[in-house]
């Protein structure tokens, strides 16, 4: 009952404690209180431009016109069928050929993708978890934008 009664007195007795002993008055920032963006923008002395070693895809892209033609040219094989739909993000352009990574197949088989615009291509299927990712070769065959996130529908076995 005592500790009951001793917590009951403490809680009371803490709030009086604020009139007993006031904060210290707070003093005003002093100088701006906005930052100008165009100074916090800009960039270090010491940083070089991203154009003076970047790379452009046409370098990283060792596959030829003549096999990206044949792909866009390759009828659709008989007896496929739409696996589905994926909305694809570019992939490692290290990885050379013409291939898309989707969790639509189970082991690499050669399938086709089609994009809303029309354009079909032939490609490898390759399994993967999570979002389906095509091949820089796909990607500048199909005449997609490096950047863009488009929508194909996917056609195999």
């Amino acid at each position: 009952m005592k500790h009951a009664l001793l917590s009951v007195m403490l809680v009371l007795a803490l709030p009086g404690c604020a009139t007993l002993f006031p904060k210290a008055e707070r003093t005003p920032l002093t100088g701006p209180t906005t930052r100008d963006p165009a100074v916090e923008m800009t960039p270090a002395a010491g940083t070089t431009a991203l154009g003076a070693q970047a790379v452009r895809a046409e370098v990283l892209d060792t596959t030829s016109a003549a096999e990206k033609a044949a792909a866009l040219a390759a009828p659709a094989a008989s007896g496929e069928r739409e696996l589905g739909r994926a909305v694809v993000a570019l992939g490692p352009p290290a990885e050379q050929g013409l291939w898309l990574r989707t969790a639509l197949v189970t082991a690499p088989v050669q399938g086709r993708v089609e994009t809303a615009a029309g354009k079909s291509l032939t490609l490898e299927l390759r399994p993967g978890t999570g979002g389906a990712l095509l091949s820089l070769a796909a990607f500048q065959a199909l005449g997609l934008g490096l950047t863009d996130l488009p929508e194909v529908a996917v056609f195999g076995p």
